[in-house]
């Protein structure tokens, strides 16, 4: 397997996204701490399913925008496996607010949850990856809206450019300790945060109409992209963003 033995992390890990890629990894052949904040019923149905797989896991209950929790997922990390290999930067939320309308309270909660998770996540285990040696991986996911403005959800296309710059500057610092930072930018995803958009056929199908591909990405297809960037076939990937987005970003209405 790509990633026999390797240790991983996931933020967000038991629902859409982070879920998909803690599963792809430990069918990969990693180890996974799967961090969560709520439905640990979800966490411990996933546990059952990475064991399924041959491989070995543990949730731990963190919020990601507390520094000292992130370093606690990487000191379980630790005890139970003993390294850290893999620390997939993914959890997210959204507020849906125009900079007219976002308050403080909107602003702070995606850019703690969104940014500075992934700037602390990126920190610590940096930290971990040099003290024991041997290089590692730092996969920022990010998304479209890190370069393609979104009006109406100003705080959250915010949070993702500065991920963007996190991924570059951090990709630099860190590429003489072997260790690489790559950003995965997702389009529109068939999870929970798109829900009003799924179960609305007028908008599915609008959001449909404008992506080259035709149709969102599966959660699957956005995890398959991690092992990639996860594993030696991506060796050289470091410090730039990979999107995943079935071409919505090059799309035009024509003239």
């Amino acid at each position: 397997m790509q990633l026999e033995d390797k240790v991983a992390i996931v933020t967000g890990g038991n629902s859409g996204i982070g879920r998909a890629i803690a599963l792809r990894l430990a069918k990969a052949g990693a180890n996974i701490v799967i961090d969560y904040i709520a439905h640990p019923d979800a966490t411990e149905a996933e546990e059952v399913e990475i064991a399924a797989l041959g491989r070995q896991s543990i949730g731990v209950s963190a919020d990601v925008s507390k520094p000292a929790d992130l370093q606690r997922l990487v000191d379980a990390a630790v005890a139970r496996f003993g390294r850290l290999d893999i620390m997939i930067n993914n959890a997210g939320v959204e507020t849906r607010t125009s900079i007219l309308d976002t308050s403080e309270a909107d602003y702070d909660k995606v850019l703690d949850i969104n940014l500075k998770s992934a700037f602390f996540g990126t920190q610590v285990a940096a930290k971990q990856m040099i003290a024991q040696g041997g290089g590692g991986r730092i996969i920022n996911i990010t998304s479209v809206h890190e370069d393609w403005p979104m009006p109406g959800n100003t705080a959250y296309c915010l949070s993702k450019g500065g991920m963007r710059m996190l991924t570059r500057t951090a990709g630099v610092e860190l590429a003489p300790h072997g260790i690489r930072v790559v950003g995965l930018g997702p389009g529109a995803v068939a999870t929970a945060i798109n829900t009003s958009t799924m179960n609305d056929p007028a908008l599915l199908t609008r959001l449909n109409a404008a992506i080259p591909l035709g149709r969102m990405a599966e959660p699957n297809e956005i995890a398959d992209v991690v092992v990639f960037l996860a594993s030696d076939a991506a060796s050289y990937l470091t410090a730039t963003t990979i999107f995943a987005d079935g071409g919505i970003m090059q799309n035009s209405v024509g003239l």
